[in-house]
């Protein structure tokens, strides 16, 4: 089934990859755009978290029932064939969309987390950065109970919650008394330059691009399949369902990345 893109990428010594949520989905954490039982609440946009204390009790309420299905989650099949991959020294580097740290957690090394990770918090007024763990357990004793309400989790470390969150009590940076966000980029927030020149970088450097679990509907991730069919780059993709970019890709396989992947980096020897 996945001849195609090993007839296609086979030969790549200097393979760029670009993930999104179907790599993480195998692992229990939800994507964005799959089919749900219920319609998922809108996103929390930047402007909004900074400037709004109740939208920050309705993130930090949010979040402290979703973290756990995050910290919990394992890396399946596609992050460890990923992480093989690098491994073989066939890799040129990887960027991925997604937060949940699965990568690292398989030994991706050569990595680059385009929209940050939730693993970690950032105070918004000296930049402190701590442990998203240990932000879990400020807000369990600032609110008991509240993790026994039910509320299904969203890939951006949320969860679907319908409560009155306006008593909530979100804990400030232990440092300086200031906002806590956590270390990722929110809808109408910039992916930092550094980033995002980091990232050109790998595709600049390749000599094939894998796509593998993301609808690519957001620019910040299709710009880079953009730059790779401006470089004439072969193009792969695994994907269940249609991408934005399906008009750049040279061959494209519809699957589970889970399953898909492996058996990719396996033909590829």
């Amino acid at each position: 089934m996945v001849q195609p893109l090993v007839d296609l990428l086979g030969g790549c010594r200097r393979l760029a990859v670009l993930t999104g949520a179907g790599c993480s989905t195998e692992s229990g954490i939800p994507d964005y755009r799959s089919p749900r039982d219920r319609p998922r609440s809108t996103p929390v946009q930047y402007m909004d978290f900074v400037h709004k204390s109740s939208i920050r009790q309705r993130y930090w309420a949010r979040s402290l029932v979703g973290w756990p299905a995050i910290e919990q989650a394992r890396p399946n099949g596609s992050h460890h064939a990923l992480a093989a991959l690098e491994a073989a020294g066939r890799l040129q580097g990887l960027i991925t969309q997604n937060v949940d740290g699965l990568h690292q957690a398989a030994g991706s090394q050569a990595l680059i987390e385009l929209h940050g990770s939730l693993a970690q918090v950032r105070c918004l007024a000296c930049g402190e950065v701590t442990e998203r763990a240990d932000l879990q357990r400020r807000l369990q004793v600032a609110n008991p109970g509240w993790m026994d309400r039910p509320g299904a989790a969203n890939a951006d470390g949320d969860a679907e919650l319908v409560a009155d969150t306006s008593g909530f009590e979100v804990p400030a940076c232990l440092a300086c008394g200031g906002v806590l966000k956590p270390r990722v980029v929110f809808f109408g927030e910039n992916v930092p330059p550094p980033v995002v020149a980091a990232a050109f970088g790998i595709i600049e450097a390749a000599d094939g691009l894998l796509v593998a679990g993301t609808s690519l509907t957001v620019w910040s991730g299709l710009r880079f399949v953009q730059a790779a069919a401006q470089r004439g780059l072969p193009i792969g993709c695994i994907n269940v369902g249609p991408t934005r970019g399906d008009p750049l890709v040279t061959a494209k396989v519809e699957g589970p990345t889970g399953q898909l992947l492996p058996a990719l980096v396996a033909a590829f020897g």
